[in-house]
């Protein structure tokens, strides 16, 4: 079944003609496809899924077609090879799988209203109309839409509309593009406008079931992001529009569809007057990774889905350039490090994971490229250190000559490398491609061996892991003279340590800025000398201690147990970073502790230790003029002193719950969840379930909605618990892109975990019906591995997906988190004692 030959091979297209009649009421779409292009054989191949092709002609006689359904193909035999025009009559169903064209479903006052959209990427442009659907295939296209139209609607696509005729809308010529790229949505829509300073015309839509003011943010920043990039890249926005679309149902986060972006509410619209301040952040950096794409993706294409890093990777690190720039006082590097960071460092340090640039050999792999560990943040990382590296006016000057030689067309990662090697004169490409081509990352020892100051790399594993001897170019960003700047070598010996020490005066540090993709292990007399001063440290620097160290201890290189004291020598920092480590670790020494337990009762004690200062400090409520480091940290603090059952934390949880108990919703929204949490748990019941339940329903705020779900997941109750794990598959209460989040939650929960993960084995089926086939189909199943700890688990984990292993697609996440799970079970067999005790003797 491998897609050996790719269908570009056969036939190069340059323009698409497309008209599309759909009808919603009986879910049918009737089309026609008209493609010119050049094609290489009398024999060529369109890409088609689940198409019924009534007639294909070429100059207007017939030709003999067959369709392969098991390799997606349209076989066509031409009357000749050389430049062709063949046009394709057929019918293809709308899906209820959020991928081609198909319905998004809303309420609006009860009323059941949808919206029609697209989701192309990665190969389902083909289920609306045949096509070559791979990425190098660019072309020009043309769209003429007709549909079931009602009074007060609007249509959408990647070009401004030219005109309607007979009730068909025209819209302008596409530049050339990949197919992927394509869209269009329809609907009962409001929106709002704006224009760049260079005359792009900007618009944020979204249903009618949305105050018009949750559009303004998306407005602004979009509209500025566009003119930060056109300035950054030197490079004008190549389209007249830029229009972003949020959609009721949404499996992605959000999508670079060229001209008519579209997203998952959660990621455009939110409420500027109650939304907490990193949810804003995260929407920012959405908004402005999809439009860092609109150069970096759209106009410029990988030529392969091998090359996906090229787009992905790119667009993940030029969003927090952007909002950097626009919205400086956010610091919003900090979220880059708690969020990017520990997930790249996380996932790429288990045996098996896929390297950011991997082959594709079964098109099932290809939506399976999309770990988003990898192939967003780890190649972030990858591309933070080139910045690091060269600085930002040889970046932009490579990204400008990489654009002017490639724009309209495809490229590779060796192109990029090239032109950036061309402007900063350093050869990026030696440097990277040890990063891209090889899985995982090195942990340097850094080590004082005879007096002398010594350096060595070696593959960090958490769980077992084969050493394959890998070597990385590692940028090393130390603050000692003595070491270079690439390490490329397995050992480096530095020198007198004495000497060393003396000469610089500080204590020695590796991965300064914490930018290169790399932990350190420093030894007893190199972390002593680090430890002394700690308290004097920068926040960066304090947060990295602590995640190296939380790694390190994952990894079984160092005792979990020796991390417990430190935390006590950071719980007072006012840093948001250095708190994210901080709970980090105090949240991973839950899974050495039963519920209910005596254990517990010492770590809740540990808890409120780590976070009864910091909570009469900060309390519920904002503070005038308080720092962003306060406001970004009340949500551990508060969360943490809810766990300790401190009982000043839980009784004004309590009455403020009592206060605002008619909406909910008008909570401040830095607080909300932790407050209506509270109340699920300890003063949980039917009436309330019921409530909650029905305020999630009834809800378009997307923050209330996750607020909503992560209380309801909390549940304690038996009864509720199968209640809750029963709504699953209620897909008019729980959209099919919402969840993972309720499976998580509800598995994460300790009285949840059983019925949670029966659900999933039970229901596999039913799932795969609903998202198999989906790019986050796999994350199912790396969820269930985050959370499961015993050897019982193990073994069911084992017998249920063993079975499943040759699946395509599923494969390496079944290989991997059976690892993850094993690596998980050993640690807490061999230290749950030492760490248990240890906590007891520091409360």
């Amino acid at each position: 079944m491998d897609e050996l030959t790719r269908f570009y091979n056969t036939l190069q297209p340059n323009h698409y003609d497309i008209y599309l009649d759909i009808d919603r009421s009986s879910k049918k779409i009737s089309g026609k496809t008209t493609i010119s292009g050049i094609a290489q054989d009398s024999k060529i191949a369109l890409h088609q899924k689940d198409l019924s092709v009534s007639a294909v002609q070429v100059a207007g006689q017939p030709v003999p077609f067959v369709l392969d359904r098991e390799l997606d193909a349209l076989n066509i035999t031409l009357p000749k090879s050389g430049k062709t025009q063949i046009t394709i009559d057929y019918t293809a169903p709308l899906t209820d799988t959020m991928m081609g064209i198909y319905p998004s479903y809303y309420e609006i006052d009860g009323e059941k209203k949808q919206i029609i959209g697209t989701q192309f990427e990665t190969s389902f442009a083909r289920q609306a109309f045949p096509c070559i659907d791979e990425p190098e295939a660019k072309a020009t296209f043309d769209l003429a839409i007709k549909f079931d139209e009602q009074s007060d609607e609007t249509i959408l696509a990647n070009m401004p509309e030219l005109r309607v005729e007979n009730n068909i809308h025209y819209f302008d010529t596409t530049v050339k593009m990949s197919t992927y790229l394509i869209a269009f949505a329809f609907g009962e829509l409001q929106n709002k406008q704006t224009q760049t300073a260079s005359g792009v015309k900007v618009g944020v839509y979204a249903t009618k079931a949305h105050d018009p003011k949750t559009l303004d943010f998306a407005l602004d920043i979009a509209k500025r992001s566009i003119e930060f990039f056109e300035d950054f890249y030197q490079t004008p926005y190549p389209l007249a529009q830029s229009n972003q679309l949020a959609l009721p149902d949404f499996s992605a986060g959000a999508m670079e569809n060229w001209g008519l972006v579209t997203y998952r509410e959660a990621y455009l619209v939110l409420d500027p007057d109650n939304t907490a301040l990193e949810a804003k952040q995260v929407v920012a950096t959405v908004i402005a990774h999809e439009l860092a794409h609109q150069w970096f993706g759209d106009l410029v294409t990988m030529k392969w889905w091998d090359d996906l890093w090229l787009n992905e990777s790119f667009a993940n690190m030029m969003e927090y350039v952007a909002i950097d720039a626009l919205e400086p006082e956010w610091h919003i590097w900090e979220l880059f490090q708690t969020s990017d960071v520990p997930a790249a460092l996380r996932r790429d340090a288990t045996d098996g994971v896929q390297a950011v640039h991997v082959q594709v050999n079964h098109p099932a792999e290809i939506d399976s490229l999309f770990d988003a560990a990898i192939v967003y943040a780890k190649g972030a990382r990858m591309l933070v250190m080139v910045r690091a590296l060269i600085g930002d006016d040889a970046l932009r000057e490579g990204l400008k000559n990489y654009f002017a030689a490639h724009k309209y067309n495809n490229a590779t990662g060796a192109d990029l490398w090239q032109a950036l090697g061309d402007a900063s004169g350093q050869d990026i490409s030696a440097v990277m491609n040890s990063w891209l081509e090889q899985p995982g990352y090195p942990v340097i020892s850094a080590e004082v061996l005879d007096g002398q100051l010594t350096l060595t790399q070696q593959q960090f594993f958490i769980g077992e892991g084969q050493d394959a001897n890998r070597l990385w170019q590692i940028p090393v960003n130390s603050n000692y003279e003595a070491v270079p700047k690439i390490m490329t070598e397995q050992k480096v010996v530095l020198g007198d340590y004495v000497t060393l020490r003396r000469e610089a005066g500080e204590a020695f540090y590796l991965n300064m800025r914490n930018d290169s993709h790399f932990i350190v292990k420093y030894d007893a007399t190199l972390l002593q000398n680090i430890l002394v001063n700690v308290d004097q440290l920068d926040a960066i620097t304090q947060r990295q201690i602590i995640q190296d160290l939380h790694i390190l201890a994952q990894g079984r290189q160092i005792a979990f147990s020796e991390i417990v004291p430190l935390l006590l020598r950071f719980a007072h920092s006012n840093s948001k970073i250095v708190n994210d480590a901080l709970y980090a670790v105090a949240q991973d020494l839950r899974q050495f502790v039963t519920p209910d337990s005596d254990e517990e009762k010492n770590l809740k004690q540990f808890y409120d230790k780590l976070s009864r200062q910091q909570f009469e400090r900060l309390g519920w409520h904002a503070k005038g003029n308080e720092s962003l480091d306060d406001e970004l940290t009340r949500p551990y603090i508060v969360s943490a002193a809810l766990y300790a059952e401190n009982s000043v934390a839980t009784t004004q949880a309590h009455d403020l719950f009592k206060t605002h108990e008619s909406d909910l919703q008008k909570l401040p929204a830095e607080i909300r969840v932790f407050i209506i949490r509270n109340e699920v748990q300890n003063h949980g019941n039917q009436t309330l379930f019921d409530d909650l339940l029905l305020n999630y329903r009834k809800t378009s705020d997307a923050g209330y909605k996750q607020d909503l779900r992560a209380a309801i997941t909390s549940v304690t109750d038996p009864k509720l618990v199968s209640q809750l794990v029963a709504t699953f598959k209620k897909t008019d209460v729980i959209k099919p892109q919402d969840l993972r989040g309720w499976f998580g939650n509800t598995l994460r929960n300790a009285h949840g975990e059983k019925a949670a993960w029966d659900w999933l084995r039970q229901d596999w089926d039913w799932l795969e019906s609903k998202v198999g086939g989906d790019m986050e189909f796999t994350t199912y199943i790396t969820v269930a591995a985050s959370v499961l700890k015993t050897a019982q688990r193990l073994e069911e984990f084992k017998n249920f997906f063993n079975p499943k292993i040759d699946q395509p697609g599923l494969t390496r996440e079944i290989k991997m988190d059976t690892r993850v799970i094993s690596g998980r079970v050993a640690l807490i067999a061999s230290e749950k004692n030492a760490v248990n005790q240890m906590i007891a003797d520091n409360i």
